[in-house]
């Protein structure tokens, strides 16, 4: 996949012709899974932690080639229902990939590494730099504007409904009916500031995270008959 915009050579750590191979191979997965995890999901990714790579003194190679084969494992996970993890394996599929690329090998695992920890599950943990930062700039892609868009994608993708009462979020489950964009926002993405890993992450997911909660809340009213909101303005 191309990017939105001509890039300069040296906006790319890797140059333009290892970053085509790359986008290459990303767009294969990618374009399988669609939706709010599509080839344009890795690219913001791409370009949130080369900024913040910058910014903080990352390897930005290690970064480059980390942020544009995140969620290469999205489409099995999704097939498997949740029951497979993207991150575990979409590391092993990087493994292939940058071996074929002749990657040297303490790239590769550090490279790895960052894939398989984004999600920070299971003790999981990111423990290099350049690991915090692709954590952090994957979760800055699920909040504010974008969170938004991207959260009622998915909840299209596994067929929800557009809204659910918060009374049935306790019982509700994944990949279902119930799993709406307000589910995924009051389940799991209302709590990502406080899990972000850099100064950086921390106060740019504070103030998305807000934009969002001003949203759900002016959705709810709406939901819900939206006269007060109306009165009240």
């Amino acid at each position: 996949m191309n990017s939105s915009r001509a890039e300069l050579p040296g906006e790319l750590p890797l140059g333009i012709e290892l970053t085509g191979k790359l986008r290459a191979f990303a767009t294969v997965y990618c374009h399988e899974e669609g939706g709010c995890h599509g080839p344009d999901h890795a690219e913001r990714v791409h370009a949130t932690a080369l900024a913040m790579g910058r910014e903080l003194g990352a390897d930005l190679e290690i970064i480059s080639a980390a942020a544009l084969l995140h969620d290469i494992g999205r489409a099995e996970e999704s097939r498997s229902r949740g029951q497979l993890c993207h991150a575990a394996l979409g590391a092993k599929m990087a493994a292939a990939i940058l071996a074929e690329l002749d990657f040297a090998a303490e790239a590769s695992a550090a490279i790895c590494h960052c894939i398989a920890t984004h999600r920070y599950r299971d003790e999981n943990c990111p423990e290099s730099l350049e690991a915090k930062i692709l954590f952090d700039a994957d979760k800055l892609d699920s909040l504010g504007a974008i969170g938004i868009g991207r959260a009622f994608l998915f909840a299209g993708q596994v067929g929800a409904r557009l809204h659910n009462d918060e009374r049935a979020l306790a019982d509700s489950l994944a990949y279902s009916l119930e799993d709406t964009a307000y589910r995924e926002f009051k389940v799991k993405l209302c709590l990502l500031p406080e899990r972000m890993l850099t100064p950086i992450g921390q106060l740019l997911a504070g103030e998305r995270q807000q934009f969002m909660q001003d949203f759900f809340s002016r959705l709810d009213a709406e939901i819900w008959g939206g006269i007060r909101h109306v009165k009240n303005s």
